[in-house]
């Protein structure tokens, strides 16, 4: 293992230059481990920079999970997590998904009680993206004029987002 960049759950696009896990074994994927179980075979403080690409949804315990992360980042360090957000077509076209996210999902493991169990993160963004027909694009107008959270509360599902990338710096 030479790299610092982990690559969680990569499937068979693992990220240039990572180590990438995964449940199964996809061509590229460096060791096959089940993120449900933990702790994970991946020694502590080792990546300043892991990639969880639309596995978040999937894991059946996210406060372990989120532990975990933090056991295995150096101190500050970058988590990069992204997932369907809640009001996406692809949150809900995929049975294996546990969870639906808003764009506002780490709060509890940087301010909130979930950050004496799991570590600290401090959030650096947490943005959604939008797909390009035009009441995407209305949508993504209503988060530049009204913000995530009043969009989110009142316009999300008639103007749905994609995507959430969150940006979490590791506090040791």
């Amino acid at each position: 293992m030479n790299s610092e960049i982990l690559d969680i759950g990569c499937g068979s696009n693992k990220y240039p230059g990572s180590y990438g896990v995964d449940i199964h074994p996809y061509n590229g994927v460096d060791k096959v481990i089940n993120l449900d179980k933990s702790p994970w075979d991946l020694p502590s403080n080792t990546y300043s920079r892991i990639y969880a690409t639309h596995i978040i949804e999937h894991v059946e315990d996210l406060v372990s999970f989120m532990r975990e992360l933090h056991r295995i980042s150096k101190p500050g360090g970058e988590v990069i997590v992204t997932t369907p957000h809640f009001s996406s077509f692809n949150s809900w076209a995929d049975p294996t998904h546990r969870r639906h996210m808003s764009t506002n999902w780490y709060e509890l493991f940087d301010t909130g009680y979930l950050a004496a169990q799991t570590g600290r993160f401090e959030c650096i963004s947490s943005v959604v993206f939008f797909g390009k027909s035009l009441r995407n694009l209305i949508g993504k107008l209503l988060v530049h004029i009204r913000g995530l959270r009043a969009w989110e509360k009142s316009s999300a599902f008639t103007f749905p987002g994609m995507d959430i990338k969150t940006v979490l710096k590791v506090i040791k």
